[in-house]
């Protein structure tokens, strides 16, 4: 991870510029998102057999700061952190009995990635992701990984855009259970996609989106477990506020 992060900001460091002066664009996208999780796992004595988290929605917010080098080139960050309430139920062993719980979980998701736009039109990003999951009673969820992904601009009115995201990761990390004793190794791969419309506000160098964005993970144990899966699905409905200026 270290290195994938050193070789982004080399490269856009290094990034042919048209101009000397660089854009900072600083923003903030609050998220109201739902959390469905489906999972079978075997933890010693205890199976969540069939489990399903469900969340009401829930406002999270995330941040983005991005250096546009030029037309072409620009290395953007985000980092999205909040809580989300949620309800458990499923079946334990022995006796297969039946339980319904309640807590509350922290996600984090951050991003770092570079950016490159084919054409008026398109653009092609890579970059690195970390995913954490952290819900009450010490149990949680970590990666870190790449990604890669593309992004569709088409202009609308004046100062009108749509804009649409699709990407993929594929992610290393641990799952760590209260009643386990220790971390099983996991790999998480899924898809973000983002959909918004946006207008550009010239005078006031500003953006505002509106929009949805739908996040799909699918986990696989790396400790010989047969049979047995997690499945999360983050969805929701977005709005962002985005300032830039030039240095």
């Amino acid at each position: 991870m270290k290195k994938l992060l050193s070789l982004l900001i080399l490269i856009s460091v290094l990034a042919p510029s048209k101009v000397h002066a660089v854009d900072l664009i600083f923003g903030a996208t609050t998220w109201w998102a739902w959390w469905d999780m489906k999972q079978k796992r075997t933890v010693e004595d205890r199976t969540f057999t069939d489990t399903d988290i469900n969340t009401e929605p829930t406002l999270l917010i995330d941040y983005t700061f991005t250096l546009k080098f030029n037309d072409d080139f620009n290395l953007s960050f985000l980092f999205l952190f909040g809580p989300l309430v949620f309800e458990r139920s499923g079946y334990s062993l022995p006796g297969n009995i039946h339980f319904t719980e309640k807590g509350i979980a922290t996600r984090i998701d951050s991003d770092i990635t570079l950016n490159y736009r084919l054409n008026y039109y398109f653009k092609v990003f890579a970059g690195a992701k970390h995913l954490g999951t952290y819900i009450t009673e010490g149990e949680r969820f970590r990666s870190y990984g790449p990604e890669l992904g593309l992004g569709f601009t088409f202009p609308i009115l004046d100062n009108l855009f749509f804009l649409a995201n699709l990407s993929g990761f594929y992610l290393w990390g641990n799952e760590k259970q209260p009643d386990a004793g220790g971390n099983t190794k996991i790999n998480d791969y899924g898809i973000n996609s983002t959909l918004s419309l946006a207008y550009y506000i010239a005078p006031a160098s500003t953006t505002i989106s509106l929009g949805g964005k739908y996040q799909h993970i699918k986990t696989d144990y790396n400790d010989d477990s047969e049979g047995e899966y997690r499945k999360c699905t983050f969805y929701g409905v977005t709005l962002s506020v985005t300032y830039t200026f030039n240095i």
